[in-house]
Parts: C-alpha cells; sequence; structure tokens
C-alpha cells in the first residue's frame, strides 16, 4: 500500500498524489484474531487494529461476519505525519476483505466505502489507485480522475520528529472562508493538476499557494517558516504541507532531488532544527497491489 500526499497546497480534500513508499499486510482468514508486526511499530493489536476494522466494516456491508483474521504488518509509512499511514490501513484492510469474500465489490465501491471511513477522499483514492487523483463526493459515492504525473518530477519529504494528529489540524480550520480565498484556492488547484501532469515545473511555485488550511496549522508545525524558506534555496519549484502535516513536502525534479538528499537535513541542522530525516520519492503510478502466495 503506497504513501500518499494530499492536498498539494491548494487542492484542500480534493487532490491527491501516490509516492513510492510502502506498507506491506500479510492477511490470513483465521477464527481468531491474531495481530503482529515485523519491526518496532506499536500497533494496536485487538478489535481498534484500523486494518481489522475495515475488513470488518466491508464484510458488514456484505451481510458477512468476519470471525477474525491472522495480520502481520510491516509498516514503513512514518504515523501521523501526514503521508496516508491510516489511508494505506484501511486500504489494506478493504481490498484484502474483498479478496476473501470473492470480490463482490467494484474499485469505485471500495474508494467510496474507504472514503466513508476516512472521512475524505484525498489520501485512500490515490493509495487505491496510483498517480494522480481529482476527487469529489457527491451522493454519497465518490467521483475521481486519475492521471500520471510527469517523468520529471520527484518529491522530496522532510519528516520531523514529532507527530501532528489530523483532528487536531483539522480543528484550527475556520467554518467560513471568503469567496476570494475559494477563488484563489480553485484556480491554482487546476493549475496544480495541469502542472503535475504536464511537467510544467515553472508553474508550481503559484499552484502550492494556498489560503484555505495551510496558514492555520503551520502554528503546530515547529520550524515550518525555516524548512520552507530552505526547500525554495535549494531549489523547489514548489513546496507544501503534505497532508494534514507535520511533513513538509518539496516537488522538484531528478537533479534537485539529488541535492536534497545531500544538504537538506544538514542544512536543517545549521539551523537549529534536529530530528529531521529526508524521503526523495518517485509518484507511484499502480496504486494498492494483491499479491497471493
Amino acid at each position: 500500500m503506497p504513501a500518499t500526499s494530499a492536498n498539494l497546497g491548494s487542492g484542500f480534500d480534493s487532490l491527491g498524489v501516490a509516492l513510492t513508499l510502502y506498507n506491506q499486510v500479510w492477511m490470513e482468514e483465521s477464527d481468531t484474531l491474531e495481530i503482529s508486526s515485523k519491526d518496532d511499530v506499536k500497533i494496536p493489536t485487538d478489535e481498534s487494529n484500523l486494518i481489522y476494522w475495515s475488513a470488518q466494516r466491508l464484510y458488514a456491508e456484505c451481510g458477512k461476519t468476519l470471525p477474525g483474521l491472522k495480520i502481520i504488518q510491516e509498516n514503513n509509512i512514518p504515523m501521523t505525519r501526514g503521508l496516508g499511514s491510516s489511508s494505506a490501513c484501511i486500504v489494506a484492510g478493504l481490498i484484502g476483505a474483498n479478496r476473501f469474500l470473492g470480490n463482490p465489490l467494484s474499485r469505485s465501491d471500495i474508494e467510496t466505502l474507504a472514503v466513508k471511513i476516512e472521512g475524505h477522499p484525498d489520501n485512500t483514492t490515490p493509495a487505491i489507485t496510483g498517480g494522480l487523483v481529482t476527487s469529489a463526493m457527491d451522493g454519497g459515492r465518490i467521483y475521481s480522475v486519475t492521471v500520471p504525473v510527469a517523468d520529471n518530477i520527484r518529491f522530496a519529504v522532510f519528516v520531523p520528529p514529532f507527530e501532528l494528529k489530523t483532528e487536531t489540524a483539522r480543528g484550527a480550520l475556520p467554518d467560513k472562508y471568503s469567496r476570494n480565498d475559494a477563488v484563489f484556492n480553485l484556480s491554482r488547484s487546476a493549475l496544480m493538476t495541469s502542472a503535475l501532469f504536464s511537467g510544467s515545473l515553472e508553474n508550481l511555485r503559484v499552484a502550492v499557494q494556498d489560503r484555505l488550511h495551510q496558514p492555520y496549522r503551520k502554528k503546530f508545525i515547529d520550524g515550518y517558516d525555516t524548512v520552507f524558506r530552505l526547500s525554495y534555496e535549494l531549489g523547489s519549484y514548489g513546496t507544501c504541507v503534505s497532508g494534514a502535516g507535520p511533513s513538509i513536502l518539496s516537488i522538484v525534479d531528478a537533479e534537485g532531488a539529488a541535492v536534497f538528499e545531500q544538504y537538506a537535513i544538514s542544512s536543517l541542522e545549521e539551523k537549529g532544527i534536529t530530528g529531521w530525516r529526508m524521503l526523495t520519492l518517485l509518484p507511484d503510478s499502480d496504486g494498492a497491489k494483491i499479491f497471493i502466495e
């Protein structure tokens, strides 16, 4: 299940992209519940585990009862860092459960159910489909279009040593926005989709601009201004908060990715920002995959 970055600056709750960082999940039908991890990441091992909970939800949608599961997780996507770790778990549970039942739900059905669980489509849908995804909800269903990201684009992700829960980040947002702010974001989110699809890097500095969520969330991200400023000094074409944060995403080309890998973290440390790490990722074009052993 790929990591995902949502919003991409201007596309609040509507744009998302799948990235080449993956969680792996082994699932086996069982009469009991047994959950374990292949790494040292602490995960719920009871029915609150999001993979199991999502699988159970799909069974219920199909009028079935899930007695138990054997689940083994490998958690490579950092949790509560704005890279879609919860969406990866939801998608894993849904796709695995659907496979056990003989695939009664279509991909569109799974996308819609995933949004019902997650609450918004900008992470779960690209985790399922891969690529760059524009999504909208209407009448309880998800409508989405997936396009590939241009070959010249890379994503450099600054991952901080602290967490930011989505509920906290969402709680900081206002209930209403002005028409000017709405138009500002609408125009830039359309530009973002076109720029990432076409590889028009020169448009990204404008396309990431946002008035709907980042100004209200920056207070939760220690080092926010320093990381943004440094990213542009290192050659980012566009930088934004990844999802609800606290990770920060810079859009670069292949040469820029090498520069970020070499200088980003040491430059932050020189400025007194410590504990961060850098992930240089490509867009994932395939989305979630099932392997049968």
